[in-house]
């Protein structure tokens, strides 16, 4: 009997820790390159609901967004997240840019502020994730100081990535200057707006969050 209970143990503790619980799945990157909007796009499709608003104007998520309780779907296989949209990284941020978009004075200083303190958060809250999605601007030069600043940060914390190269039905995008950019990294291209190659993309992540 005490042999039949030990075995028992030994069988119920790999299950009982074999799966995280509540593993975080961040999305960071640079201002408007897609990162609420693919968010939105995996709370509309697997819940039914957007997580966020998007504008043109930069920094319109300047607090961290959390929906809990994601679960997707590849075949036989589903996984459950929280997923975590943070504010954009940025190296400067100068509340006369918002100025030039027509924005008042008042409302342009506190925008950059509450995006000042937005950025620090989301470096904060990288010690807490299991997995990141990097989302980039696939028609702009990726060698840029942010993206630089981001890349860095999750190498030091040693963190698994996948690299979204968003916005891959605009004439403009580019997937190999990412690919060449971070090499170390899987990149996959799609369209957060459009859907396009959504399906590779949640494939990916049965990938990347084990």
């Amino acid at each position: 009997m005490i042999t039949k209970f030990k075995d028992f143990i030994n069988n119920l503790l790999p299950n009982l820790f074999s799966k995280k619980k509540n593993i975080k799945l961040g999305i960071y990157g640079p201002p408007n390159a897609g990162k609420t909007s693919l968010a939105n796009k995996i709370c509309e499709d697997w819940l039914g609901e957007p997580l966020g608003n998007v504008s043109v104007i930069p920094h319109e998520t300047r607090e961290i967004q959390i929906k809990e309780k994601v679960t997707i779907k590849s075949g036989r296989k589903s996984l459950t997240f929280n997923l975590i949209d943070t504010p954009g990284i940025a190296t400067k941020i100068d509340y006369e840019d918002f100025v030039k978009l027509k924005m008042k004075k008042n409302l342009a200083k506190k925008r950059a502020k509450e995006a000042t303190k937005g950025v620090i958060e989301s470096i904060k809250w990288l010690d807490n994730m299991d997995a990141v999605l990097v989302v980039l601007d696939s028609t702009k030069n990726p060698y840029s100081q942010v993206n630089l600043t981001i890349i860095g940060n999750l190498v030091a914390r040693d963190i698994p990535v996948l690299i979204v190269g968003n916005k891959i039905d605009l004439k403009k995008s580019n997937l190999k200057k990412i690919e060449d950019a971070f090499p170390q990294y899987n990149v996959l291209g799609l369209s957060a707006t459009k859907g396009h190659n959504i399906d590779d993309f949640y494939k990916s992540l049965f990938k990347l969050v084990k």
